[in-house]
């Protein structure tokens, strides 16, 4: 390990020797976990493609090679250039011009035209503009569902003076350089050990500190709701990072409460657990605010968390501390759910904590990855640790004449969902149904909540889905979307379709009936035998989803005016196992068969113990 001036004084050495004289490196600097190398001669992109990774192989760090804001063209004609050098069928529809980061923001529908074979054009983008585009798809959805991701860049982009101090800050902590010879990993466990929900893990060397997740449990209640942040050994101001999994609240719901405290550190998370994160904690403080409860942060923390935050992509290698490198790898659980592989000290120690994660293929997902470059101790979730789940065709099956034989009686069908993952998977089963008319044509599926933003989420990253949904989505297909989908934007509509006599399917968050619009269905369908309701989501202890499941059936639910009233439960309730995004105990145990290399130490999260 070097102290940061050596690395300062090692980079420019290797980027004077391996940089070619007349490119001219103008200065070096750390800007988050990468190394900052700025020229003047922006054609190296262009002659010496190679030329960034030739430099983070020799410093065996991530290196981006700046053009200096002496050398940029103006952003007239710029555009110009971007215009002329991009083909027209890729469908650009905005480009803006980031004077800090020396960024130009290419939105557009096809950004593999954007990129061109072997980033070609790309490359010539930064060559003959001095600005390094980041580019960003524009999915086959409607605009306003495309809000969420809209407001992240937009205040990113107006918030780029702060953000380029934030990076250079965390760059110079990451590259400090060891102070202590390490001596020891220490794991201390903050929650979602023995229970599910409001994870959280503190990783401890001699010179760092790292938090794996910080969530909320959906079903707690006071002490039960969050993690113990209180343990002596957690200083934000000594917190290195956070590293966050995925987009559940029982894994990042409290991450801005950090931020109300003082933490001032990066977040590092995937790029679409950012938009989906973002949106869900928006959720959680419009639910708890209509609920009467006291959030416990505000937007403020929201967007400070925004500005704090480090997008990375599966399999890359990022220091996020002078000891510790990241790399994150497809957890098959969520869209942009990722095990978190830590490399901590010289090759003192290597963790993978698998976060929630599916050892199995889904409609919308590839199963989770098993090789890594080394592991001495794995951090398993297991939720489903002492339980085997139907076939996903077994639980599909189920599900089709469950809403069959309601809809044939002329009820109505209330599936509580989670917005990210669970929706989109029954939205696939559905409108397949409907496609090949397993369903009556005619019978409509509702949509309430966040849903159709999530899916807006899922188009912008067709990558990371399965090949057949990726594969309609780069066909400019939207495949959560039918003529019998219907969005439900405003209240009034909820108790229209509650009441209109006609058979449906309702699709609403949230999935363990602890708030949203799926509450407010249950209790206008509730009463009425026809009706049925359909669990595909695990119901946590304490949840009213899990105390219907458990037989309860006169509930107390305050109306929308405020009016406390008895709900007597008739409809029929069934809970339709096999749509998890967990594994169950064989895919947990062929994880393990299948994991390269072995662990030394195996350490279980989140195991509940099935009766």
């Amino acid at each position: 390990m070097y102290k940061r001036s050596e690395m300062k004084r090692l980079a420019l050495h290797i980027a004077t020797k391996l940089v070619p004289r007349a490119v001219q490196v103008t200065r070096i600097e750390f800007e988050g976990p990468e190394i900052a190398i700025y020229v003047k001669d922006p054609k190296v992109f262009i002659e010496y493609p190679e030329l960034a990774r030739d430099i983070a192989k020799a410093l065996k760090k991530r290196i981006v090679i700046r053009t200096d804001p002496s050398v940029r063209k103006n952003p007239k004609d710029a555009e110009k250039i971007i215009r002329k050098l991009v083909p027209e069928e890729a469908g650009i529809e905005e480009i803006r011009f980031d004077d800090v980061l020396g960024e130009v923001i290419i939105k557009a529908r096809k950004v593999g035209l954007v990129y061109g074979k072997s980033r070609q054009v790309y490359n010539k983008i930064l060559a003959e503009t001095g600005w390094r585009p980041r580019v960003i798809r524009v999915p086959p959805a409607k605009p306003e569902d495309l809000k969420t991701i809209n407001q992240i860049i937009d205040y990113m982009y107006s918030q780029s003076n702060y953000r380029l101090e934030m990076l250079r800050t965390t760059g110079e902590r990451i590259h400090r350089g060891v102070l202590f010879e390490n001596r020891y990993v220490r794991i201390t466990a903050l929650g979602g050990f023995m229970e599910v929900g409001r994870s959280a893990i503190l990783v401890e060397t001699s010179e760092s500190r790292v938090l794996l997740d910080v969530g909320i449990n959906p079903a707690g209640d006071g002490y039960s709701l969050y993690p113990r942040l209180d343990v002596e050994q957690l200083r934000l101001d000594e917190l290195d990072a956070v590293v966050v999994t995925h987009a559940h609240l029982d894994h990042m719901g409290l991450v801005p409460y950090l931020f109300k405290y003082g933490y001032r550190g990066p977040v590092y998370v995937t790029k679409p657990t950012l938009d989906l994160m973002v949106l869900s904690q928006l959720d959680l403080l419009d639910i708890t605010q209509r609920s009467g409860r006291n959030p416990p942060y505000t937007q403020i923390e929201v967007k400070k968390m925004v500005l704090h935050t480090i997008p990375l992509e599966y399999g890359e290698v990022t220091d996020i501390a002078p000891d510790i490198k990241l790399t994150f790898y497809n957890a098959g659980h969520i869209l942009g759910s990722a095990m978190v592989h830590l490399h901590i000290g010289e090759g003192l120690h290597n963790i993978v904590y698998t976060g929630d994660f599916k050892f199995g293929r889904t409609r919308l997902l590839d199963k989770a990855h098993t090789e890594f470059p080394r592991v001495e101790t794995l951090i398993m979730e297991s939720t489903y640790g002492n339980k085997d789940q139907p076939k996903r065709e077994e639980a599909e099956f189920e599900l089709i004449s469950i809403i069959s034989r309601t809809v044939s009686r002329k009820g109505k069908v209330l599936i509580p969902v989670m917005a990210v993952g669970r929706a989109q998977e029954i939205l696939l089963v559905l409108i397949d149904a409907l496609n090949k008319k397993i369903l009556p044509e005619e019978l409509k599926i509702y949509v309430d909540g966040s849903i159709k933003e999530v899916n807006a989420i899922h188009l912008s990253y067709p990558e990371l889905l399965s090949s057949q949904v990726r594969s309609r989505i780069l066909r400019d297909e939207n495949p959560f979307d039918h003529e019998n989908v219907i969005r439900v934007d405003k209240k009034q509509m909820r108790e229209d379709i509650a009441k209109n006599g006609e058979p449906a399917v309702i699709l609403a968050t949230s999935g363990m009936l602890n708030g949203g619009p799926s509450v407010e269905y249950l209790r206008l369908l509730a009463r009425d035998p026809r009706n049925a309701l359909v669990f595909v989501a695990y119901q946590a202890k304490g949840t009213l989803g899990r105390r219907i499941l458990d037989g309860e059936r006169e509930i107390t639910m305050v109306t929308e005016d405020g009016r406390v009233e008895l709900v007597k439960i008739k409809m029929d309730v069934y809970p339709v196992d096999g749509f998890s995004g967990h594994s169950d105990r064989r895919q947990l145990l062929a994880f393990l068969a299948n994991m390269n290399p072995k662990p030394r130490n195996a350490c279980l999260v989140e195991f509940t113990v099935y009766t």
